[in-house]
C-alpha cells in the first residue's frame, strides 16, 4: 500500500495494530478522522491518553476502574460472600447487563493456555485463593467460557480450594460449548447464572 504522506502512513500503521483492524480498515478510519473537525480528533486522542495513563485496576477484584476500589466492590448492597469468576471486563459487563447477579466478581485477566504461553502465575488466581481461604466467601461461581482453556482454568482453581468449606458452581450450559460470554444474549446468560449447577457435576459427567 503506497502512501502520499508519511504522517498518514504512520497513523494507518498504528491503527492497524488494533485487533481485527487490517490496513484497509485502518486507512478508512484514519481518513474518516481527517474529515472530522480537528477538535474531535483531539478529544479522541485525549481520551485515549487519559485512559492509558489514569485507568486503574480494582484492588479487590482486578476489574478496570477509575478509582482504587471499583463501584461494584464498593457497593454494600452487593452480596460480598458470592463471587463470580470471569476472564476479563467484557464478561463483567455482559453479566451486569443481565441484571440477574447480585454478588461481586473476580477478574482473572485471562485463561490458562500453555499453547499461548499463559500459565497460572500470570493470572489473578493467588488473590482469589486467598479470598476463599479468608473464610468470608460462601460460593464461587465459575463463569469462564466453555472452551478447553476455560475448563482447564476452572479445574485448576477448583483443585486449589477444594479443601475449603465453600460452594463451587458453574454457569448452566445454556451457553454453547466454545462460546465466549460477551457474545451470549442477555436472557440466555442471565438464566445460566440463575440456573448454575455444582461445579463437581460439570467434570464428573464429561
Amino acid at each position: 500500500m503506497e502512501f502520499s504522506s508519511k504522517l498518514l502512513e504512520k497513523a494507518v500503521n498504528e491503527m492497524s495494530q488494533l485487533p481485527g483492524i487490517g490496513k484497509r480498515t485502518a486507512l478508512r478510519l484514519v481518513l474518516h478522522l481527517l474529515k472530522q473537525p480537528k477538535e474531535q480528533t483531539g478529544f479522541l486522542a485525549e481520551a485515549l491518553v487519559n485512559m492509558r495513563g489514569d485507568i486503574k485496576f480494582c484492588e479487590s477484584c482486578h476489574n478496570i476502574s477509575d478509582v482504587a476500589v471499583c463501584e461494584i466492590c464498593a457497593n454494600h448492597n452487593r452480596d460480598h460472600a458470592l463471587i463470580c469468576v470471569v476472564e476479563d471486563i467484557r464478561d463483567v459487563m455482559a453479566i451486569e447487563n443481565t441484571r440477574q447477579f447480585k454478588g461481586i466478581y473476580h477478574v482473572l485477566g485471562g485463561k490458562i493456555s500453555p499453547i499461548d504461553g499463559v500459565c497460572p502465575s500470570q493470572l489473578k488466581i493467588n488473590s482469589l485463593v486467598d479470598k476463599v481461604r479468608s473464610g468470608n466467601i460462601r460460593e464461587l461461581i465459575f463463569a469462564l467460557s466453555s472452551t478447553m482453556e476455560g475448563d482447564t482454568t476452572n479445574f485448576y482453581i477448583y483443585r486449589q480450594i477444594k479443601d475449603c468449606d465453600i460452594i463451587t458452581s458453574t454457569i448452566a450450559r445454556g451457553i454453547s460449548v466454545g462460546d465466549e460470554l460477551e457474545f451470549a444474549d442477555e436472557v440466555t446468560l442471565g438464566r445460566s447464572i440463575l440456573q448454575r449447577v455444582p461445579f463437581e457435576n460439570s467434570f464428573k459427567n464429561n
